[in-house]
């Protein structure tokens, strides 16, 4: 017997619809890349993304169609995210940090039709447009005055002069809900990129999910300031989530430095915001310098890579602002786990509930996830226990865009997300380590992660990494890699010094070097793989 209830399709463009609708005013304010604040209303947002609609369809754009973004977080972009994919075709959103080689790949490999981009980048699509011959059309976002004078990309035209030629009269069609609305690619630090292309299922019931109270908690009573990319994972579900709420969204536009976010935040009263630990260490650092408080923010959610517990205590103590640890990856749109307090955890030591919320957090309703041994078998959750953490739901990819196996990512039901972590008898999971970046020491293992936090918790260090290297003895040991602040010095004698007593005796490194800088992805992550390359060969004795 099946149930009575309607069966309306869960559609991105709903969300847009209904903050239009229930929220009309409440605004959307963007830094524009061409100079200037914009502001506008979720009702006029809706009208805007309509016009797109119309003027998507008079290009001959299809179900199934991609149109490519390369873009920072504005209105033009969000009004991107509800038009193209309002009328059945996927918004491919591209992360103009990758390499130009894998740039041209991934929009080779998605076959973009319409590639629209922010006037930052016209100088890296000359340099694109003649190697991908799919884009039949490139879109600069802005108005016609910013078009370039001379230019060899095919159909170029600015979006603005797009739009005025449409109408706001557009009503937005009904389709099956497992139609695809969004494509991101993973960063590819191993291999070539690969696609993640989610669904108006999975999409609507993410921003449902993130907007749950033990999640990221999003409310009409926010002012939500995504600063993790709109380029990167969908900005984490976010510009779906505000609207969703009816929440306030302020979007940062290239302005993705301390003293331009600080700005923005304190004019438009933000009280929430998200981002990877680097835009936050940055952030503190700042704050610091000019003895700086803020006015209305009071909380955030750190993910892309583990937070550091010194971040977490200082932006509570020095700031007032709580940090919420989350875990996620491209493959799981991306939110899995969020780091919230449960009742009987309320009355521990303020220690003691540090060292919880250092971890990732509790699984998110609509993730299941487990961890296993090496023979497959599932192990305990006594937060004791490593293994690999395997994650399903329906927000979970189940295979890649166009991927030559189709079926072999998940063959068991479960997507094997390449961590490592343990997982405590109060559900929270805690990364141990990428399957990749884990030491094995004289058959123990040692994660890298718990080091690295360590090492930055020390007032001299900006920045930290640690890598295996050969041993003749051991196998493996840990070497520690670190930027010092600025002004500041410390020695390798005083780093080993400083781990004496807070691990293990045989986790602690047996080397330091100091280096200028340390290699990131284009999402923000350490980049252990240059890492080895450029330590290749070291070995400790």
């Amino acid at each position: 017997m099946l149930g009575l209830m309607m069966a309306e399709p869960l559609r991105v463009a709903t969300i847009i619809e209904h903050a239009a609708k229930w929220h009309a005013t409440t605004e959307i304010v963007s830094r524009r890349p061409e100079g200037g604040i914009h502001r506008y209303t979720y009702a006029e947002a809706n009208r805007r993304s309509k016009q797109l609609a119309q003027a998507l369809l008079k290009l001959g754009v299809a179900n199934g169609d991609r149109v490519g973004t390369l873009a920072w977080n504005t209105h033009r972009h969000f009004e991107l995210y509800f038009g193209v994919a309002g009328i059945g075709a996927v918004c491919h959103t591209i992360n103009p940090r990758l390499f130009p080689e894998q740039l041209v790949y991934i929009i080779n490999h998605a076959e973009d039709r319409l590639l629209f981009f922010d006037l930052t980048f016209l100088p890296l699509v000359e340099r694109l447009a003649p190697v991908c011959p799919t884009v039949e059309k490139w879109v600069l976002l802005a108005g016609p005055e910013h078009l370039p004078a001379r230019s060899e990309m095919p159909g170029l035209c600015s979006y603005e002069d797009l739009l005025s030629a449409e109408t706001t009269g557009y009503e937005w069609p009904s389709f099956d809900e497992n139609t695809a609305c969004s494509l991101c690619y993973t960063s590819g630090t191993t291999d070539q990129p690969k696609g993640v292309l989610y669904s108006h299922r999975s999409t609507v019931l993410h921003a449902l999910g993130i907007s749950l109270p033990d999640s990221l908690g999003c409310s009409a009573l926010d002012v939500i300031m995504p600063v993790v990319p709109m380029f990167h994972v969908n900005a984490w579900g976010l510009p779906y989530a505000a609207p969703l709420a009816g929440a306030k969204l302020v979007l940062p536009g290239a302005g993705m430095d301390s003293a331009s976010l600080y700005e923005l935040m304190e004019n438009e009263g933000v009280t929430f915001s998200a981002g990877v630990p680097t835009i936050w260490l940055a952030l503190l650092q700042f704050m610091r310098e000019g003895q700086r408080r803020f006015r209305t923010l009071r909380r955030t959610v750190v993910g892309g890579s583990s937070c550091p517990p010194a971040l977490m205590k200082a932006f509570v103590d020095e700031l007032s602002v709580t940090i919420t640890h989350a875990w996620g990856m491209t493959e799981t749109s991306p939110l899995g786990t969020a780091g919230r307090l449960k009742a009987n955890q309320l009355e521990l030591p303020a220690s003691e509930k540090a060292s919880v919320l250092a971890k990732q957090g509790r699984a998110v309703f609509g993730v299941d996830m487990k961890i296993v041994g090496d023979d497959g078998q599932e192990l305990p959750h006594d937060g004791e226990a490593f293994g690999d953490l395997l994650v399903r739901g329906p927000w979970v990819v189940r295979e890649y865009f166009r991927s030559p196996t189709p079926g072999e990512l998940t063959a068991d039901g479960w997507f094997r997300t390449g961590d490592v972590a343990t997982i405590d008898p109060d559900g929270f999971m805690q990364i141990t380590d990428r399957s990749k970046d884990v030491i094995k020491s004289g058959g123990e293992w040692i994660s890298s992660i718990d080091l690295e936090n360590l090492a930055v918790a020390h007032p001299a260090v900006a920045e930290a990494a640690v890598i295996g290297v050969p041993s003749a003895k051991w196998s493996e040991r840990p070497l520690l890699l670190v930027v010092r602040r600025p002004g500041l010095d410390v020695s390798a004698e005083e780093m080993l010094a400083f781990f004496r007593g807070k691990v293990a005796k045989f986790w602690e490194p047996d080397a330091v070097e100091f280096v200028d800088a340390l290699p990131h992805t284009a999402t923000g992550k350490l980049l252990k793989t240059q890492l080895r390359k450029d330590f290749a060969g070291y070995s400790v004795a």
